[in-house]
């Protein structure tokens, strides 16, 4: 029989603050047996139901409480996405603590960074890659962490070092608390107060140490309120619910991927399924089909590439129907986009008729077909990326916000879609341009406490009126939607004192499927040039198409035909802007961008500093030459 809070000494907890684990203690008595979770374990998808996900939050948090964990103390968490990260994470709410999220790719510096800034005392780590980032650097490296908690076995039989905690071990720890002390967690969730943090997001650090944002229970509720229960979010105005699948593969610790996986689940019932990794995500699309899905514009310019090389390499055959589909989808999407997303009469006859020739297979193998609503955000996106999704049927929005506001900011709601704009702002909240710098500055419930131990930077985020300063330039379109122009401290101003916004020159480039990344220079300088990372898997298939031997990407970077071939998307794109916004020169970067050797940021935006530093040689070659 499965042990709840209820057979536990629990109280009513009628009075208590509504947490997001409230939430999921709530939807464990009124739908016990319907499903919560799915992960795979050898290939095969696993179920947890409500009642068995709340039954683990509280073991896990009277595990915390046997090793001393109380109200305002910080975990830290260091795994792929997985049930067990959102099971402690709730535990840690429950209880009155915060957690904190690492990325999977954070380098042992940043890790013992991020861990000391946040005062960790309890760290999960999920396997033997990531237990080492912490133990190899000796106890005195972690001064707060007195434990390690690792999920993965396999590796670490061996090692001997006090602090490690094996998962099940802990979970036997919780066992004897919660026999011991029944009514413990129960009495923590009945003290809850709208001020307590949850937890703390730290920034990706593109200009600086990450800092870490403080996100409290009232900040968590009002973004759920805003963001997942607003009726006129959905194209087809029903909020999410019970029957909605979810597939969460995006770092937890990203604020974003929280708010539409984890946020989303409990506060709607929406079923979240665990990608088994990010290199499986498309199989895995494939599998669940999920009804929402959020992605950064990184995945879904991956996506878009990825559609074009299949349906290039088709037969001949299905290439002439490929091209007629295309063709149709290109009148459907630009339909679309010129009648805020809705469809006219004769766009609609033309979906129906690639919906038979093409758009349904094509979703499916995408693993989008019963997506009824799409989101991506994060960083800017180029319109034409989102006009070919919506040409398919994908019904896609872009939205806007920050860690530091809880992402609440605008959306391109139903029905008054502009694309090219990041949406309106949600109602009843407060949001303006500043009139000197048209930055966006947000004043409503969502806008977080302040950065964890550095209050001159929590003062510098706001005004003195106490707007939260977001560091983003905005204009409004129409005077009803916000247009992204760059960030503030990405404007590139020229010699000759011209302002041009480099992201709308980069995610031009990016639309095609051969550039990966792009990064404009030309800040005091004469004219502007680029960096450009290659896409090398369709690179490569393209050149093998050609005839074009290479071994590695740097040699493939450096054929001539490789070169001709950027220097035709350049030219392309350098068509759309002024002669001042064109793109004068370029290099392509002779490797992969990586986390580790400082070039991206965990959420995989470039580094700009770092990058004008590692590729500095090529930088001065398009200026001297």
């Amino acid at each position: 029989m499965t042990t709840t809070l209820e057979q536990t000494g629990s109280s009513d907890l009628s009075g208590a603050y509504r947490t997001i684990a409230l939430m999921v203690r709530e939807r464990s008595q009124s739908h016990p047996d319907s499903v919560a979770m799915r992960d795979k374990l050898f290939g095969i998808w696993q179920e947890r139901t409500w009642a068995e996900l709340w039954d683990e939050v509280v073991l896990v948090a009277h595990g915390l409480l046997a090793l001393g964990v109380r109200r305002g103390d910080v975990v830290s968490i260091h795994s792929e996405d997985r049930p067990e990260w959102v099971i402690f994470d709730l535990a840690a709410i429950a209880i009155r603590a915060m957690s904190t999220g690492l990325y999977p790719t954070n380098p042992t510096a940043e890790v013992r960074y991020l861990v000391n800034d946040s005062g960790a005392a309890v760290h999960l780590a999920e396997d033997q890659e990531q237990v080492d980032k912490v133990v190899e650097a000796g106890s005195d490296a972690f001064p707060d962490v007195t434990t390690v908690i690792y999920l993965e076995p396999r590796g670490l039989r061996a090692y001997d070092d006090e602090r490690l905690l094996f998962w099940d071990d802990f979970l036997d720890l919780g066992r004897v608390h919660r026999t011991e002390h029944p009514g413990a967690v129960a009495e923590a969730m009945a003290a809850a107060e709208p001020d307590d943090i949850v937890t703390l997001v730290y920034t990706s650090g593109t200009t600086g140490p990450p800092k870490g944002a403080m996100l409290t229970n009232a900040n968590a509720a009002f973004a759920i309120d805003s963001i997942i229960l607003a009726k006129d979010r959905a194209p087809d105005g029903e909020v999410p619910g019970p029957n909605d699948l979810i597939l969460t593969y995006l770092p937890l610790g990203h604020v974003a991927e929280r708010i539409m996986s984890t946020w989303t689940m409990c506060s709607t019932g929406a079923v979240l399924n665990f990608a088994e990794s990010i290199e499986t995500v498309q199989a895995n699309l494939q599998e669940v089909q999920p009804t929402l899905f959020f992605a950064v514009p990184r995945i879904w310019e991956k996506i878009h590439a990825t559609i074009l090389i299949k349906l290039n390499d088709a037969t001949f055959l299905k290439r002439v129907v490929n091209a007629f589909g295309l063709k149709l989808a290109g009148y459907v999407g630009r339909s679309r986009v010129a009648n805020a997303g809705e469809y006219t009469f004769g766009a609609r006859l033309a979906y129906w008729l690639g919906n038979v020739i093409m758009f349904r297979a094509l979703k499916e193998r995408v693993g989008l077909r019963r997506c009824r609503w799409a989101g991506t955000s994060a960083a800017p996106i180029a319109p034409e990326v989102i006009e070919f999704f919506m040409g398919f049927g994908v019904p896609m929005y872009e939205l806007y916000g920050m860690t530091e506001n809880s992402a609440v900011a605008t959306l391109n709601f139903a029905g008054r879609v502009k694309v090219g704009t990041v949406g309106e702002p949600y109602p009843g909240i407060g949001l303006r341009l500043a009139p000197d710098t048209g930055e966006i500055q947000t004043k409503h419930a969502g806008n977080f406490l302040g950065y964890w131990n550095k209050p001159e930077a929590t003062v510098e985020t706001f005004t003195d009126d106490g707007w939260l300063k977001t560091g983003d330039v905005g204009v409004w379109v129409d005077g009803t939607h916000i247009k992204i122009i760059d960030r503030i401290k990405h404007i590139i101003i020229t010699s000759g004192g011209k302002n041009i916004s480099p992201s709308e020159i980069e995610n031009s480039l990016k639309t095609s499927p051969f550039i990966k990344e792009a990064m404009v220079i030309g800040d005091g300088r004469k004219y502007l040039t680029a960096l450009i990372a290659i896409e090398y898997d369709v690179v490569g298939n393209w050149a093998l198409s050609k005839s074009i031997p290479y071994t590695t990407i740097r040699d493939l970077s450096e054929k001539p035909e490789v070169v001709d071939l950027i220097q035709g998307i350049v030219t392309e794109t350098n068509e759309k802007f002024a002669t001042v916004e064109q793109v004068k020169a370029f290099r392509l970067i002779p490797k992969e961008l990586d986390h580790e050797d400082g070039e991206l940021t965990a959420t995989q935006k470039v580094k700009r500093r770092a990058m004008e530093g590692m590729f500095s040689d090529l930088i001065t070659g398009m200026y001297e030459s």
